[in-house]
């Protein structure tokens, strides 16, 4: 356990009796788990990644598995998806072994799905661009919700600094959030690490997703370092990087913007670290969401520490449905600059991401220990601060460590529901709506609820 974190952590809860009241020892014991939420994070020499192309490095010869060598063309035109399955299929069963996608040349390729396990100390170099078919009438119907799949892996490092294009212009202009008269129907992912192991992604850029740009699912040991992530501001459904079922993932020194969450972290996942992320645009770094159609949503030890969100339409976010269950535990989101957000600080337990209207219901996914500290900067909206969560299951242990937040046109305020915790130093605007007690904080007459964001 990190004791210096928890000594603060003690120190804020007896900072609290005189800032909101009584907080009970056993607040102190639930919140005593967040001591634990650091996790390690990448070092330079944990895998063999350097500017000069590691197969030429003196740690060992590797075998390069060249796509050029299998017959793909590279002119952005020639269908180059045989040629990248059968160098797979060299690459996966060779030790030591470096696919390549070399620099200066486009490649078309279909979707596909790249299956491990493979032999060991496998090495995808992308420095070349892969782009993706752009018509989704010709899309293969194998494949709805994938492109580039890789699955199966174990200690494999992705590398690069290539780009992978998800050509998603004509998707996005499919999309009923669009055109409302078009079907509501998913689309593929660009990028999807599936059920591997010690991963390790540096360098690459991922970019114009049909609809998810970067999916991490039913992963444990993934370190994301140096990559870029973008999409049109106004391309729907189109989240950075979405880690799904998913533990001790990594990610930093990011740059992602996108038409959606910059990060989505939603069901089974846990310890989930974020350092030094710049967001924008897009609709900020978002825990959720959860419960929908009535399902049950556990994410757990989730860290976001320094930061910059930039021009998005939410901060840091958790949404939930109602109707679900489980529960959201053991946040922590530190050192974050807002810049021109609507809504920096946001839990909403109402959300609504449906063309027919919401109903409240008394099930809710549980929130609850979630630190919010040294965050700072300007709000596009007069409340700052949003915390709308469920009637029958309060949002609780919410604390609140020196915020300010201002607007640069008038004041601003905090919004509560149904929300219990503290603040501590420095909050601004107040905290003094969130109930310390018991007593749940009555609502404002606004009523906020049911707004797709």
């Amino acid at each position: 356990m990190d004791k210096f974190f928890l000594v603060f952590l003690l120190g804020l809860l007896i900072a609290a009796h005189g800032v909101a009241g009584n907080v009970s020892c056993k607040q102190i014991g639930m919140l005593e788990e967040l001591g634990s939420l650091d996790i390690e994070e990448e070092e330079e020499n944990d895998v063999e990644l350097s500017e000069i192309p590691s197969w030429n490095s003196e740690r060992g010869a590797k075998v390069l598995v060249n796509v050029d060598s299998f017959g793909a063309v590279g002119n952005g035109e020639s269908d180059d998806t045989e040629a990248f399955r059968k160098a797979w299929e060299v690459a996966c069963s060779t030790p030591k072994s470096v696919f390549l996608v070399p620099q200066g040349r486009r490649y078309l390729v279909n979707a596909t799905r790249f299956k491990g396990p493979c032999a060991d100390k496998l090495m995808i170099q992308i420095d070349g661009k892969i782009i993706a078919p752009d018509e989704p009438k010709n899309w293969d119907p194998n494949f709805p919700h994938t492109w580039l799949d890789f699955s199966k892996l174990e200690k494999t490092v992705f590398q690069g600094h290539g780009v992978i294009d998800g050509s998603g212009s004509k998707w996005w202009a499919a999309s009923c959030k669009k055109n409302k008269s078009n079907p509501c129907k998913g689309a593929p992912a660009a990028l999807t690490i599936d059920s591997s192991s010690a991963v390790r992604v540096r360098g690459l850029t991922i970019q114009n997703g049909q609809q998810m740009n970067f999916v991490i699912s039913r992963c444990d040991a993934v370190r994301i370092n140096g990559v870029q992530v973008s999409a049109p501001g106004d391309s729907p459904n189109t989240d950075g990087i979405h880690i799904s079922e998913s533990t001790n993932v990594v990610l930093q020194n990011s740059k992602i913007g996108t038409g959606d969450d910059c990060v989505s972290i939603v069901n089974a996942s846990s310890n989930i670290k974020m350092k030094r992320i710049f967001c924008g645009p897009g609709h900020g770094i978002s825990i959720g969401s959860l419960g929908k159609d009535n399902s049950t949503g556990i994410v757990t030890k989730v860290i976001l520490d320094t930061a910059v969100i930039k021009e998005t339409t939410n901060g840091v976010r958790i949404k939930t449905w109602q109707g679900g269950s489980g529960y959201v535990r053991g946040v922590r989101f530190q050192n974050v600059r807002m810049e021109n957000v609507s809504n920096p600080i946001i839990i909403d337990q109402f959300y609504c991401d449906s063309p027919t209207t919401c109903q409240t219901q008394e099930s809710a996914v549980n929130i609850s220990e979630i630190i919010y500290q040294n965050i700072s900067g300007i709000t596009n909206s007069a409340k700052a601060i949003k915390f709308d969560c469920s009637d029958t299951v309060p949002c609780s242990s919410l604390v609140l460590s020196n915020v300010n937040l201002e607007r640069q046109d008038g004041s601003v305020e905090t919004y509560c529901h149904s929300a219990q915790g503290f603040g501590c130093g420095v909050v601004h605007p107040s905290a003094d709506c969130l109930s310390s007690d018991d007593k749940i904080a009555e609502p404002v007459e606004e009523d906020i609820r049911h707004t797709e964001l």
